[in-house]
Formats: C-alpha cells, sequence, structure tokens
C-alpha cells in the first residue's frame, strides 16, 4: 500500500501532496520547510531534514548556497518572524563545498562570505555572528576567502561585517541593535557584560561601560517571544532595579526600537553619553 509522504516523516513537494495541501496547512498537519517543500508538523529539525528538503528542488549537479546553504547548516539569515520562507538558491560554478545528507552545500566559511556580500547589512551582520558563533568559521578565514572576491559587488560591505562581527552575540535581534549604536557613531559597545549587583551576578547584552557622571550604560535586547509575559517583565524590572544600585543605566530595546525610520534609539543613548548621533538611520 502506498502512503502519502507526509505520513512517512519525509519531506515532499506542493505537488506531492496535491490538493489536499491547503488543507493540510490549515490543520496544522504540515509545515513549510523551503518555497514549495513540506515535511509532517511534527518531525525534528535536523541538518539531514533541511539536506532532503534541498534534493527535492535543487538540480542534481548543483550547489546549495546562498540563503539555502545558510539554512542547511542552521545559521539564521532573517528571523523576523517564524513565517520567513527560505529563498532557494544554488549554482552550477565550482566553489568550496561540502556535501550533507547526499546534498552539495557551499562550506560554512563561503557560505558567510557570500551572506556578507549580498544579504542587507543587517542580517548579513547577524548571519556572520551566528556563524562565528557556532564555531564552523573564525574571521581570518572568511577575511581570506573574501581576498578572491576583490572588486566583487559588495565587497566592501562584507569587510565591514566581517570587521564589526562578533560570535558573542547571541541572537539576531542583539547583532542588529549593536549595527544601529555603531552606525550611529557611538562606538563598539561591549558585549555580554559582567556585572556584579547586590542580588547576583548579571551579563548585560551590550555596554560600555566607561561612566558617564558615575553611571554606565547598558543595552538589553528583549525579544517578543521571551520578554512579552508579566511575570518575565516583573523580572526584567528587578533585575534593572538591581543593576541601577551599583551604577547601570538599562535601556530596554525591542523589535520596534531598532527596526523603522524613528530613531528614539540613538536620541536616548547619546543623551546619556551626551553625544549627538549620526542620522538619519541608514537602514
Amino acid at each position: 500500500m502506498s502512503f502519502p509522504p507526509f505520513f512517512g516523516g519525509l519531506p515532499f513537494t506542493g505537488r506531492q501532496a496535491g490538493k489536499k495541501l491547503n488543507w493540510l496547512l490549515a490543520a496544522g498537519e504540515i509545515r513549510q520547510l523551503l518555497t514549495g517543500v513540506y515535511v509532517a508538523a511534527d518531525m525534528p529539525d535536523t541538518t539531514e531534514l533541511r539536506a532532503s528538503a534541498a534534493t527535492l528542488v535543487i538540480p542534481a549537479n548543483a550547489v546549495a548556497c546562498g540563503e539555502t546553504a545558510a539554512w542547511i547548516h542552521g545559521i539564521p539569515t532573517t528571523a523576523l518572524s517564524p513565517a520567513d520562507t527560505v529563498p532557494l538558491r544554488w549554482k552550477n560554478t565550482p566553489t568550496d563545498v561540502v556535501e550533507l545528507a547526499g546534498v552539495k552545500v557551499t562550506s560554512p566559511i563561503a557560505t558567510g562570505v557570500e551572506l556578507a556580500l549580498h544579504l542587507p547589512r543587517p542580517f548579513a551582520l547577524s548571519a556572520v555572528d551566528a556563524l562565528l558563533r557556532s564555531g564552523r568559521a573564525d574571521r581570518a578565514a572568511l577575511e581570506a576567502m573574501l581576498d578572491d572576491y576583490a572588486g566583487h559587488r559588495g565587497e566592501l560591505q562584507a569587510r565591514h561585517i566581517f570587521k564589526y562581527a562578533d560570535g558573542r552575540a547571541e541572537s539576531p535581534g542583539e547583532s542588529w541593535l549593536r549595527l544601529r549604536l555603531i552606525d550611529a557613531g557611538f562606538g563598539r559597545p561591549e558585549l555580554q557584560v559582567r556585572v556584579k549587583a547586590a542580588q547576583r551576578e548579571y551579563r548585560v547584552d551590550l555596554g560600555y561601560p566607561k561612566p558617564v557622571d558615575g553611571r554606565r550604560l547598558g543595552l538589553e535586547y528583549d525579544s517578543d517571544r521571551w520578554h512579552s509575559r508579566d511575570r518575565q517583565k516583573a523580572r526584567d524590572g528587578e533585575r534593572r532595579a538591581d543593576l541601577a544600585g551599583v551604577g547601570w543605566h538599562i535601556i530596554s530595546v525591542q523589535r520596534t526600537d531598532v527596526w523603522g525610520s524613528y530613531p528614539a534609539l540613538e536620541l536616548a543613548v547619546g543623551d546619556f553619553l551626551c553625544q549627538w548621533p549620526r542620522l538619519p538611520r541608514r537602514w
């Protein structure tokens, strides 16, 4: 007896699902992996699953690259919402290639270079930060491979991205926030700053430890997912009060503060640091 592919736990295309596709999506029985590729909703997300999905839509002799390669390697490239769809990218030209579960993929280093070259700046930085954090590439290797792209469109952006990339960033939001601060002319903040307060020792996402009128500035990116509940908000308030007691002024930053044209974030930071921010925003 032949079972529909979504019952077997294997990736499948929308064409294979036929008329049942929209019903299965609406019922939450399946989830989308790539454009036009789906899998049963309860299947764990693994490198092997992602590679198997890619083989359904990438030509046999092609090499997955760009955002598709990043997705297979587990490197986030947008992370603005759970519904983000990974675009399909592949090429036939020889490059630095590895094979994962039967699919050819650009190596983590080559993938990092392509992301730095072609993604919008905030996404390029968060992707390269994540790559460095994973330990599968280092700055020296990325910069060395970038030398092969001399004169290539995006080279200057990539060099700037590699200059500011930092594997200590623990989320895309922290990367985007750091880029906002750098673009505003405040200089590179310290990451994961350890502060010993009355109750315990804390780690502040980003900080400027040099005192201004006896106080130091810290910034924390509060994601919608982890900091929207009342209990967590109460804990955040207690944390900030404890840090204030040892001379740290903490600015809570949310996604809406980072994205958009209004520079309330830069004005607040500049007010504390007694420095006029470089405006308008570049992205």
